[in-house]
């Protein structure tokens, strides 16, 4: 008998640490997800309850065709045929909270749910959240699960505002269905495009527009969206400028036409301009620099070396390129207003550096993530 009450509690003390075992994973899946328990531990348990593996299906774009292998190019008639659909619950998932998950952890640990909102509306009014990235929609290799990816960072940062370059139709459908959240405005619907997320709890849109490139032979603009965060006129603009060592000289006359536009803005505006500029260094020189008022951000934070190249074939391996190149193409440039409001780069970081499952990063190029202080 006393043996047979031994195993009988030594079988109580497992189920107890599976249980919490498993609580603790739906927890962690409804943080990052920002969904019910009911469907957090639906997921969880129809992938045997592990974590990764249910936040992968969870966040899964499905494809409805798919390039077979080596059909993949550079160009953008390469997006023609790919479809993201989504499962009717996409319609209803918001795939990035509002709140980021450390504040969201912090709430369920120390404080009440109403102690914790005005904590984060607090905060919220002090800073907003930035992310400009290349996500390389043009390569359709793993496409789905890199998109995924994609969209697993934004529901973990939770940017207020996000920048993206080389998106194509079937991205920008899935991202309106996913991304709930966000006002989505494009440079284009067709091809391949710049896109500006702005989260519509934080942002208000007041104007937008496109600017041209009248020479451009690859489609390229600037995005541009007036909007008012927190009480503060900013001016935002992105663009992906003409491509490869060739097109310098159309790539130059590009970055004139970004700078005299950010000139233009009223002094009373911030503006943050970001995006893959495909710049290199001797072509800012050439310009004589950028004009005083205009900062380039990595340069205004210390120039941190863990930023310094946002294009590194040397750690990021999915072009298989046979060469080794490191350059910062990805820049962020600013002008701060003139009096009242002010808006003030603090942080800026990488991210989309960590590979996928299927042994690629989410894109060919690193994401910057800034955060910016706000002074009112």
């Amino acid at each position: 008998m006393e043996e047979s009450s031994g195993v009988q509690q030594s079988v109580e003390v497992e189920d107890g640490a599976l249980i919490s075992e498993r609580t603790n994973k739906c927890d962690q899946f409804v943080n990052i997800a920002g969904c019910d328990r009911a469907v957090a531990e639906c997921y969880l348990a129809e992938n045997d309850w592990e974590l990764e593996r249910a936040l992968n299906s969870y966040f899964e774009p499905r494809l409805e065709s798919i390039p077979q292998e080596g059909e993949s190019a550079n160009e953008p008639s390469s997006s023609e045929g790919l479809i993201m659909s989504a499962t009717s619950s996409d319609f209803c998932i918001d795939l990035t909270s509002d709140d980021p998950i450390a504040v969201a952890q912090t709430s369920v640990a120390q404080t009440s749910v109403a102690e914790n909102q005005a904590n984060v509306d607090k905060k919220d009014e002090s800073h907003f959240i930035f992310l400009t990235w290349n996500i390389d929609g043009l390569d359709t290799s793993n496409l789905a699960e890199r998109a995924r990816g994609v969209c697993s960072y934004l529901a973990l940062y939770s940017p207020d505002v996000v920048f993206l370059q080389e998106v194509i139709p079937p991205y920008h459908d899935y991202l309106k269905k996913r991304a709930v959240s966000y006002t989505i405005i494009t440079g284009n619907e067709d091809e391949y495009f710049t896109a500006i997320l702005l989260k519509k709890s934080r942002v208000k849109l007041i104007s937008q527009e496109i600017v041209p490139y009248p020479t451009t032979s690859m489609m390229r603009n600037l995005l541009v969206a007036n909007v008012n965060i927190s009480g503060n006129n900013v001016c935002l603009m992105t663009s992906h400028l003409e491509s490869t060592k060739e097109h310098t000289g159309e790539r130059i006359k590009q970055l004139q036409t970004v700078l005299k536009k950010m000139l233009e803005v009223s002094p009373s505006s911030t503006v943050i301009f970001g995006g893959d500029t495909n710049l290199r260094d001797e072509e800012v020189k050439r310009i004589g620099g950028l004009p005083n008022n205009i900062m380039d951000i990595w340069e205004f934070l210390g120039k941190p070396k863990n930023c310094q190249y946002t294009w590194d074939t040397k750690v990021n391996n999915n072009l298989k390129a046979p060469y080794v190149c490191r350059l910062r193409f990805d820049r962020i440039f600013y002008r701060a207003a003139e009096g009242g409001g002010q808006v003030i780069p603090k942080f800026l970081d990488l991210i989309g550096t960590e590979k996928l499952d299927c042994g690629r990063f989410p894109s060919d190029h690193w994401g910057l993530l800034c955060d910016f202080d706000m002074v009112l």
